[in-house]
């Protein structure tokens, strides 16, 4: 069975990201593919220390593009565009699931912060903004976070 399934499991680089194809039916060449950030989301639980708490109580170094009392921006360290940095609240909420109406200043600002600091790294021709909710949506850390990708050509639909 080992042999079997090594003939059929391939591996590539995606993005700087080693990824595996299974061919499940070689005739008709029927694929899945195990993406590691799918995993991590499938296997993060809320209600746990993140990365980003890490970073806003400086046990992590970070070189943030844009702080304030509210909110954070730095880059992504494993960027999926030319420019992809994230902006996250000091606040420590979950998820967008998990934002409460008292919430909405916050959010409104950091929208504001997300154009302020695309603007400053020069994504005039546009961006995409992205928030990732819950297991489904590939939230792999649960700390309410945006993304924001720039500088080259996005596709539609993004999923």
């Amino acid at each position: 069975m080992r042999l079997l399934a090594s003939r059929f499991l391939r591996t590539f680089q995606v993005r700087g990201q080693q990824q595996q194809l299974l061919i499940v039916n070689p005739r008709v060449l029927k694929y899945c593919i195990m993406s590691s950030e799918e995993t991590k989301a499938q296997e993060a639980k809320p209600g746990t220390d993140t990365i980003f708490g890490k970073i806003l109580r400086k046990e992590i170094p970070c070189s943030f593009i844009h702080e304030d009392e509210k909110c954070v921006a730095f880059h992504d360290v494993n960027p999926q565009a030319p420019v992809h940095f994230l902006v996250i609240p000091r606040k420590p909420i979950a998820m967008l699931s998990d934002v409460a109406p008292s919430d909405s200043e916050l959010l409104g600002h950091m929208m504001v912060i997300a154009a302020k600091v695309a603007k400053s790294l020069g994504l005039e021709d546009g961006y995409r903004l992205v928030i990732n909710n819950g297991k489904d949506g590939c939230q792999s850390v649960y700390h309410l976070h945006m993304h924001i990708l720039g500088k080259r050509q996005m596709h539609w639909p993004p999923g």
